[in-house]
């Protein structure tokens, strides 16, 4: 028993490791980003609230009849609000000593005289408090799981006019206190579902498993529940590519340096690690895309001149088709790694090339193969939410799979065959780069002022957010459509003119 138990206590720490597994990618919100949420999210909130329905208020006081109804909010001042970080899992929405403004429809029928008008009211020390917890579904993505709301009213007022103001002074009390009652339980109400339903399907715009392009797609599902410090929130993602042809294969396993932040001072991090950009590169390895062929008019005339003088004997030994074309075969052999150092960002790609004479009607010639080994640079920016990677030839190598004697003899082709990758090859790879990849922010939101840093093993974006679309817009683009009723629900019945009916 007693070294069942140790052996237990030695494994559990390897439990742990292996069960907390690295993020290709990572995200930080920071207080500063907080701030500019609540901004966005205040007005939300307002809206939400100047939306509420209250029900009717009707009742009797010896000979007194009264009905409120229409009841309708016409200005709220949420001055003195918060939204801040609370650990482990929730940000705390406070709005303290708040106002509402409103106006609801009377009717008073006094043994014969009869009074209809309209109330304006306040509601006045108004104290919300909404705690949001945050957490991981199914799919992988960052949703409200729960929300705790509570709601009070201080004081309210309401303004009497009319022949029965007296009346209504005296009933008051009746009025006043019911208005309050019914006005404070419509409130959480009212922000539970902005907040399960509305701000979630704002959430639902996070792109978690999408396509990249026609050949590779992206998995930002959440690898855990998000972590809350009182200054932070941080989202740990998949950050894995795949091929479209084996999506639901896991071809890459994470074993790079997982990303740390330390810093604060920008809105926002966004934090990627060398897995990142080896899966990217393993996905389109896999798609079978990193080969590229080049024949005929498509091969540089000075390099077809070069080829042909260095391979004259062999091309000659062929006669009477020294004239046939020249087909360049370029293809990746292993996938390319991603080096991330503080001093910058390489790639070190090992392919080979293929050099053949194709005869008309007859099965092509090879004429060399001989293998690469090249370093790129990788200049990586944001723009928007797009990730991109401009890449640059920094080092080059050529030598024959056969012999040394034949890499000798090909160093001439060095050279040239360099300038073919700088101004043939380079371009079309650049090219595809440059649509870049989105990071996982909800629709509506930006990066402005991105600073890129190099760590070693990973690379980390400081950014500030910016709204290029209001919340309620992107809500009411994306709002779940209402579901119809089973049953036919109880309406409250039109407040009635005649006085008998009260």
């Amino acid at each position: 028993m007693a070294a069942s138990s140790c052996l237990l206590l030695l494994l559990l720490p390897w439990l742990v490791m292996a069960s907390h597994s690295p993020p290709g990618c990572k995200i930080r919100i920071t207080s500063k980003g907080l701030d500019l949420v609540k901004q966005e999210g205040l007005r939300f909130v307002e809206q939400e609230l100047q939306n509420i329905t209250v029900s009717d208020l009707h009742g009797k006081e010896g000979q007194f009849h009264y009905n409120i109804s229409q009841v309708k909010v016409m200005d709220l001042q949420l001055a003195f609000s918060d939204l801040y970080f609370q650990p482990q899992q929730h940000l705390v929405f406070n709005v303290n000593n708040a106002s509402i403004s409103l106006r609801f429809r009377r009717q008073l029928l006094y043994w014969f005289f009869y009074d209809i008008g309209s109330i304006n009211a306040s509601a006045d020390g108004v104290h919300i408090h909404t705690v949001l917890q945050l957490a991981k579904d199914g799919a992988g993505r960052l949703k409200i799981s729960n929300i705790t709301c509570n709601a009070s009213i201080a004081r309210m007022h309401a303004g009497f006019s009319g022949t029965l103001r007296k009346v209504y002074e005296f009933l008051s009390t009746f009025i006043i206190t019911g208005m309050r009652f019914l006005l404070s339980q419509q409130i959480c109400p009212s922000l539970e579902h902005a907040s399960l339903v509305l701000l979630n399907s704002l959430l639902d715009t996070v792109p978690v498993r999408n396509y990249v392009d026609e050949h590779i797609g992206i998995d930002y599902s959440l690898l855990r529940d998000p972590t809350v410090s009182t200054d932070t929130l941080d989202l740990d993602f998949k950050g894995m590519f795949f091929p479209r042809a084996r999506e639901n294969q896991e071809l890459l396993e994470n074993h790079a340096v997982e990303p740390v932040i330390k810093e604060t001072e920008r809105m926002v991090y966004v934090a990627f690690s060398e897995y990142f950009f080896d899966s990217a590169m393993h996905a389109y390895f896999q798609a079978g895309v990193l080969a590229i062929e080049l024949q005929g008019q498509k091969v540089p005339k000075d390099l077809d001149v070069l080829l042909r003088a260095t391979f004259f004997g062999t091309i000659f030994m062929l006669s009477p088709t020294v004239d046939a074309p020249l087909r360049l075969v370029l293809q990746v052999s292993a996938p390319p790694r991603c080096t991330i150092k503080p001093s910058g960002t390489s790639v070190s790609v090992s392919a080979f090339l293929n050099i053949s004479l194709v005869i008309p009607d007859h099965p092509a010639i090879q004429l060399s193969s001989m293998a690469m080994e090249t370093k790129l640079s990788a200049k990586v920016f944001l723009q928007g939410k797009a990730l991109r990677v401009q890449l640059d030839l920094r080092r080059f190598r050529i030598y024959s799979k056969q012999s040394a004697l034949e890499s000798l003899a090909l160093f001439s082709l060095q050279a040239p065959l360099k300038t073919l990758l700088q101004l043939t090859i380079m371009p079309i790879i650049n090219e595809r780069t440059k649509k870049g990849v989105q990071i996982p922010l909800p629709e509506g939101m930006d990066f402005t002022k991105e600073v890129v840093t190099n760590h070693a093993g990973f690379l980390t974006v400081g950014a500030d957010l910016h709204f290029s679309k209001g919340l309620r817009e992107v809500i009411e683009k994306y709002r779940p459509a209402p579901t119809t009723p089973a049953y036919p629900s109880s309406r409250p019945a039109e407040p009635s003119m005649d006085p008998h009916q009260l």
